[in-house]
């Protein structure tokens, strides 16, 4: 296997070279290059066996737990992965860039449009971060083994009741998710706020400039959870790992295992087991029913998006953790071509973007040289009368500290929603999303960035680079599609099909109420599965 320095310098060759090539060239001199430098994504590429007991459609937060709590029940599982498994080691953070095109960027394009409304440019590749299109929607979505724990910016916060109860209406019963499932989720990820030792490093001055700014304006920073390993960034800062979490990388992924992500706990553990095996790189087609067992249609390729093979497993019980949109479509399309016939007329209903917003301010004071990724501080207000939360962020792309302070709005709406539909002619499923269905997020946004900026005598936006407030079509955060209790019963069961599970952000009614959503997708997951298996079904 080539060291460390030989892959820098191959990279760095290949760069060259590939762009002096035409397309087709490119593309091949692309593959051959990836396959030396990170065999391993290539490695292990099977077609999953065609009958198994119990299959898990995705490998993110929900499907993740379903499969270690299946197999600590003695249970054989499965599960299916259209992303592939990426390498993580201390001095291997060459393809995590968030600046430079590599393989651990997009999903199979060759360009994706940004939320500041520019483009950027990357190898047509698997890389781990899907950034799905619909007319007036674009929405990041994860396609790696670990889903959204190894691209998401590693804050997980549970809501307030009052806020969760608003939105799930009697669903779910908050207490018992307080009291069991949210400390559960917790202690398996090792949640803990940012260190004082690590807030203090010169990779997070703009975390404490984010804090002083919304001081002056009379807020009271809040410390956030998060699934960042704080002695990974420790390393990072002390020089004994590549930097990564301390330069600004997160959205395509870690690779000196900066996030305590689900390959290092609930997946590992799942394997560990003997009865789970994970099979990267098949991605489902279709899911139906024969009339005894369920049966899932894919393909298996590999990061080149070279086909491999075809095969159809069918299974008793289909657990299904592929995400919103990769959930919330697989059923409505089994719904419209007659597959999974039961279906009711709440799938696909009930969409949102968690009122996601890039929130952005300048011209404040510089300190330090680079941007760390974990958000430090939170705050919220009620502009405009919409809950609202404000998150320190970082700014994606942009590694140096260059006195661009942004935030991650998260605000409560509760009106605005799309839903999914199924193109007969396409065969294929698209999302109906109003134009301006952002707009009452954004003005929220707007108003409370307004209020901080005049009291620290800072600038709203970062013009001409990006603006006060972005997010009018695009959204980290999909949610809803199979709302619980409505499409589901309150444990996930889809009504109608027995045997049929959702355990993924496609339960959450549009909103986690203005908040990140993971942690409470994972409390449902956990909270769904123990309720299946004391049940049997």
């Amino acid at each position: 296997m080539l060291n460390i320095n030989r892959r820098q310098a191959l990279l760095g060759l290949g760069a060259a070279v590939g762009s002096a090539m035409l397309p087709a060239e490119a593309e091949a001199f692309t593959s051959i290059y990836y396959r030396v430098a990170v065999p391993e994504i290539f490695a292990n590429l099977r077609l999953p066996p065609t009958y198994t007991p119990n299959l898990v459609i995705g490998s993110g937060f929900g499907g993740a737990i379903s499969a270690l709590r299946l197999a600590q029940a003695g249970e054989t599982v499965t599960v299916i992965e259209r992303g592939f498994r990426w390498p993580n080691a201390p001095w291997r953070d060459i393809f995590s860039s968030d600046t430079i095109p590599d393989g651990r960027a997009f999903w199979f394009r060759n360009s994706a449009k940004m939320i500041a409304g520019n483009t950027a440019v990357f190898d047509k590749f698997g890389g781990v971060m899907d950034a799905t299109e619909f007319p007036n929607m674009t929405a990041w979505r994860a396609a790696c083994v670990g889903g959204g724990s190894v691209v998401f910016t590693g804050v997980m916060i549970q809501p307030k009741k009052t806020h969760f109860d608003l939105l799930f209406k009697g669903a779910v019963p908050y207490d018992e998710l307080d009291r069991v499932h949210y400390p559960r989720v917790r202690k398996m990820l090792n949640l803990n706020p940012i260190p004082s030792d690590v807030y203090g490093s010169q990779a997070f001055g703009h975390s404490r400039e984010w804090d002083r700014q919304v001081a002056k304006a009379g807020y009271t920073p809040e410390r956030i959870d998060s699934i960042f390993d704080w002695n990974v960034l420790r390393s990072e800062i002390g020089f004994r790992s590549r930097p990564s979490a301390t330069v600004g990388r997160s959205n395509h992924g870690n690779a000196n295992s900066a996030k305590f992500d689900l390959n290092l706990n609930y997946i590992r553990q799942a394997e560990a087991t003997g009865r789970a095996k994970v099979y990267p790189g098949f991605e489902v087609l279709s899911i139906g029913t024969d009339g005894k067992r369920y049966v899932v249609s894919g393909l298996l390729r590999d990061p080149t998006g070279r086909e491999l093979g075809r095969t159809t497993i069918s299974c008793d019980r289909l657990f299904l953790g592929a995400g919103s949109i990769g959930t919330s479509s697989l059923l409505v399309k089994a719904r419209a071509e007659k597959t999974l016939p039961h279906l009711n007329e709440h799938v696909g209903e009930g969409w949102g973007t968690n009122g996601d917003a890039i929130v952005v301010r300048s011209l404040g004071r510089i300190t330090g040289l680079t941007e760390g990724t974990p958000s430090a501080s939170k705050i919220f207000d009620t502009p405009l009368g919409m809950p609202t939360t404000f998150e320190n962020w970082y700014v994606p792309g942009v590694p140096v500290n260059i006195s661009i302070i942004p935030s991650l709005g998260m605000v409560l709406d509760e009106t605005h929603r799309g839903r999914f539909v199924y193109d007969p002619a396409k065969k294929s499923v698209t999302m109906n999303w109003a134009a301006e269905g952002n707009a009452d997020a954004i003005a929220a946004c707007r108003a409370m960035n307004n209020k901080i900026a005049e009291a620290s005598k800072t600038i709203p936006g970062a013009n001409p680079f990006i603006a006060d407030v972005t997010g009018k079509n695009w959204t980290a955060h999909p949610l809803g599609g199979a709302v619980i209790g409505k499409a589901t019963d309150g444990y996930g069961r889809v009504v109608g099909h027995p045997g049929l599970y959702v355990m993924d952000g496609a339960l959450l009614p549009g909103s986690a109420g203005a908040v990140n959503p993971s942690l409470t997708i994972s409390a449902l997951a956990e909270r769904n599965i123990e309720n299946i298996i004391a049940r049997k079904g």
